[in-house]
């Protein structure tokens, strides 16, 4: 069925007058299904490793919207979880992980080949969704990028400009380097698993690549993903692969090319009309609509919606938003996108 799937066609780099969509996000809390099983579950990491319950809020938006593509229900720090840091999530601030700042924590992860026992429900998951989605949905599997997974393996938790990983990277680099060859490793086989559980697709988050610039992004934005999507391609020629340097800004440029990537996704702080120009020159891209949108709604968010679809109409495009879909949205809005963009 992939050459029937609208988005393995856009991938493919066939242009559509009507793109294929999916939102970033999308099985999430602005849905009162999702939060009615994440309930259920108990809490979010029970939720991740809970197949069934996984595997539904998955398919809670392909049953409410029709979207082209699910993307498994899983977190970027999952990896980390199974290379052997400590991970737990604090109400109302986020993820919380044991640090990586010294050559001894380094020493105290697993070997990357070691991951997949903890991994083992994520990868059931996909094997329920493959049985389970409509024949035209596209599956998609993803990771956290190296770079925006060890900022969070630093600092213990999110911040808002990876100075800890930053200081790592410059005052300690062959520990840093270290540690990004780990994950690098790591990514590859966990990416490889769900690929072979049945992900069609696989994506590579890099929600923090903007803050590197010059020759730290080639280094450890670029690179990584150019070494991830090559093993992946050698292993499994056929399954395309969507990478999202974030804030990449004029680093959008060549970075499909660049990595071997089949998509580049984009986030909103670039203009359509330039990307069209300068990115989907190379082939798809995916984006970027401004996720406020799908707050605010209003003719604003149909304008914005039918000018993006427009900028892209002469190349393969997959419509999303420029970064994930946020909890205050209202579900009517996605409605009211859908219609723009399907008429």
């Amino acid at each position: 069925m992939a050459h029937a799937k609208k988005l393995m066609r856009a991938l493919a780099g066939e242009a559509q007058a009507v793109p294929p969509v999916w939102l970033m996000r999308q099985a999430g809390r602005y849905l009162p299904e999702y939060r009615a099983t994440r309930a259920k579950a108990g809490d979010f990491l029970s939720l991740c490793y809970t197949p069934d319950l996984a595997a539904e809020v998955t398919l809670q938006p392909i049953r409410r919207y029709g979207f082209d593509a699910a993307i498994l229900f899983a977190d970027i720090l999952l990896v980390p979880q199974a290379l052997g840091a400590d991970l737990w999530f604090v109400t109302g601030e986020g993820p919380r992980l044991s640090t990586v700042t010294a050559q001894g924590d380094f020493d105290a992860l697993k070997p990357a080949d070691a991951i997949h026992e903890t991994l083992a429900p994520v990868y059931d998951t996909v094997r329920i969704l493959a049985r389970e989605l409509p024949a035209e949905t596209t599956l998609i599997g993803f990771a956290g990028a190296p770079w925006t997974v060890a900022t969070y393996m630093i600092a213990g938790k999110g911040t808002p400009d990876q100075g800890p990983a930053h200081g790592l990277r410059e005052g300690q680099p062959a520990l840093f380097d270290a540690l990004m060859a780990r994950l690098t490793e790591a990514t590859i086989e966990y990416l490889s698993l769900q690929i072979e559980a049945g992900a069609e697709v696989v994506k590579l988050f890099d929600s923090w690549a903007g803050s590197l610039q010059g020759e730290a992004f080639a280094r450890y934005a670029l690179e990584p993903a150019k070494a991830i999507v090559a093993a992946l391609k050698t292993k499994y020629p056929g399954i395309p692969v969507i990478v999202f340097p974030r804030q990449a800004g004029e680093a959008y440029v060549g970075f499909a090319k660049a990595t071997g990537a089949d998509c580049v996704a984009l986030d909103n702080s670039v203009n359509a009309d330039w990307a069209a120009k300068h990115v989907q020159i190379d082939g798809c891209v995916q984006g970027n609509l401004d996720p406020k949108h799908m707050v605010t709604g209003g003719q604003a968010l149909i304008d914005e919606t039918r000018r993006i679809v427009e900028a892209y109409s002469n190349g393969p495009h997959i419509f999303n938003l420029g970064h994930g879909i946020t909890p205050d949205a209202d579900p009517e809005n996605v409605h009211r996108m859908l219609a723009a963009i399907r008429g």
